[in-house]
């Protein structure tokens, strides 16, 4: 077994048990080709490869201003094309190059939005898969000629853990996050 976190102040973390073949891209202090952005990491099953974004806006170590700041990118859909679907498209072509891209790919966006209620994050995730697929499908004029990602999940952590509990991912610090859903980011 072993455990994960996306950087060194992130509140979640993952636990890999053995046999789950993984892998860190975004590895903080490696060089990657100017301008690339990369997920958290990728995991290979028999059947497809997952890309795994992690965002934590419900981080208890974030400031409130970069809450607010987080959730308004979420609410005005900025996070699908400055971050999403670039580390989406990026890591894509990391995979392409690297000849890893034999299995379809399925890219996982992980939110940890606990500590909004269940209403709120409703609201904020409603239509959002949709949306990141459409923009991975069609970034500029004309749509891509390929479809390189196969189907996008957006998860929360409870989603997260009832489907791969062969990874389950826990909040490390208390639950101490809770706040009000009218201190949206």
């Amino acid at each position: 077994m072993k455990t994960y976190k996306t950087e060194d102040n992130a509140d979640l973390e993952f636990t890999f048990h053995s046999g789950i073949n993984w892998e860190e891209l975004d590895i903080q202090g490696i060089s990657l080709p100017m301008g690339m952005k990369l997920v958290d990491f990728v995991v290979e099953r028999d059947k497809d490869l997952l890309l795994v974004e992690v965002k934590d806006p419900s981080n208890a170590r974030a400031t409130e201003s970069v809450r607010k700041k987080y959730f308004k990118k979420l609410r005005d859909n900025s996070i699908l094309s400055e971050d999403l679907t670039p580390k989406a498209r990026d890591s894509y072509t990391y995979i392409h190059l690297m000849m890893r891209d034999e299995k379809p790919i399925v890219y996982i966006v992980l939110l940890g939005l606990d500590s909004l209620d269940a209403d709120a994050q409703k609201a904020l995730l409603s239509g959002f898969k949709d949306r990141l697929l459409a923009n991975l499908r069609k970034e500029c004029h004309l749509p891509w000629k390929r479809v390189h990602i196969k189907d996008c999940l957006i998860m929360s952590l409870d989603s997260w853990n009832h489907t791969f509990k062969d990874i389950p991912v826990r909040r490390v610090s208390p639950s101490e996050t809770a706040v009000s859903s009218s201190s949206d980011r």
